[in-house]
This record gives C-alpha cells, sequence and structure tokens, in this order.
C-alpha cells in the first residue's frame, strides 16, 4: 500500500489556526500517511524540502482583513520559486482557514488558496460534506456548522484563545485531513500504476 505524504503549510498569529492544523494532522495520520507541519513564518530550506517531496499541501491562514495573513502571503510569494520550475505541480492541494465571525470573509481566503494552488499546477480537493447546523434539527456541533465546501471554515470568538476552537470545527479539519491523506494515496498509487 502507498504511503502518501502531507504537508501542512501554515501561518497562525494567536494559535487558533495551529489547532486546526493539528486536527488536519491527526485526520491524515489515521489513514497512515506521513504528515508534516510546517510554520510558513518560521521556514527553513529543510521544509522547503519536504514541501517538494510532498504528494499533498494543505494550507492554512487566519482570515485577516478579508483575506490569508501577511505572513501567508509573504510565504505564498516565495512560492514563486517552484512556480518558476513548476515543482508543486500535479500535488493535492487543500485548504482550511479561521476567523472570528461566522462568516468572516473565509470563503475568500479560501479562493485565495485555490488560486495559489492553480498557479502551481495544483489538483485542488474540496472538503466533500454537506452543510451542518442549517435546520432546526440540525446542530452547532454537526460536522462542517458554517456550510464551507471549499475547504474547513471554522470560527473562534475573538475573546477566546486556542482553547475555544470549537469542537465541530476540530472535527472537520481532522475530516479535511483525511480525505486529503486518502486523495493523495489514490493519486500517488494511479501515478505509481501508470
Amino acid at each position: 500500500m502507498t504511503t502518501p505524504v502531507v504537508s501542512i503549510a501554515y501561518h497562525s498569529g494567536f494559535g487558533h489556526t495551529t489547532v486546526l492544523a493539528e486536527a488536519v494532522r491527526a485526520g491524515a495520520a489515521d489513514t497512515g500517511a506521513t504528515v508534516h507541519l510546517i510554520k510558513v513564518d518560521e521556514i527553513s530550506e529543510a521544509q522547503w524540502e519536504l514541501l517538494d517531496a510532498s504528494d499533498a499541501i494543505v494550507f492554512g491562514s487566519p482570515t485577516y482583513m478579508g483575506t490569508a495573513s501577511g505572513a501567508f502571503h509573504v510565504f505564498a510569494e516565495a512560492t514563486s520559486k517552484r512556480w518558476a520550475t513548476r515543482a508543486w505541480q500535479d500535488k493535492i492541494a487543500a485548504g482550511f482557514s479561521n476567523s472570528a465571525s461566522k462568516s468572516g470573509d473565509k470563503l475568500h481566503t479560501l479562493q485565495y488558496f485555490t488560486v495559489l494552488a492553480a498557479q502551481h499546477g495544483m489538483h485542488w480537493v474540496g472538503l466533500n460534506l454537506m452543510p451542518g447546523w442549517n435546520s432546526s434539527a440540525a446542530s452547532e456541533n454537526d460536522l462542517n456548522r458554517l456550510g464551507f465546501f471549499l475547504g474547513a471554515g471554522a470560527q473562534t470568538n475573538n475573546d477566546q484563545g486556542p482553547e475555544g476552537v470549537h469542537k465541530a470545527d476540530i472535527a472537520t479539519a481532522e475530516h479535511l485531513g483525511r480525505r486529503v491523506a486518502e486523495q493523495a494515496r489514490i493519486y500517488v498509487a494511479g501515478r505509481a500504476a501508470v
């Protein structure tokens, strides 16, 4: 059986996004994948090489002022060296974001990630969950409680620390990690069979 390598390239300003990154890692690791957590604001040359050798890269950032954080934007701009050589072409890509508001323009951050992935020639993997918490019988504890399709969206109150990340959002991030690892496994096995 093929063991995919999944890297999570993320920035976390106050620790909330770290909680989600760790949940994505746990979900991917549950499938047997090899998983690397990479803080993009502290990235080393060895970690760039881990990203280059990965089968999948999951992008994560808080949503600040309607887009990914400045630190994530610096990282994205630095990926241009990989873009020029097509180093990440045909890798699996996915993303997640957190903000204090229910919407908080997280969709724009996820769209930003998809454009970054498309520029690199990567294959985007969405959440593949129906929206939760959208009927009178539903609950805020449902998976995908905020109703995102493009990636995992999370909401944490602005007066709470990382311990305030909602359990349903953590479970949704774990789901994303499993899905990315499973899709990477299929992709890697298919590439080996060709």
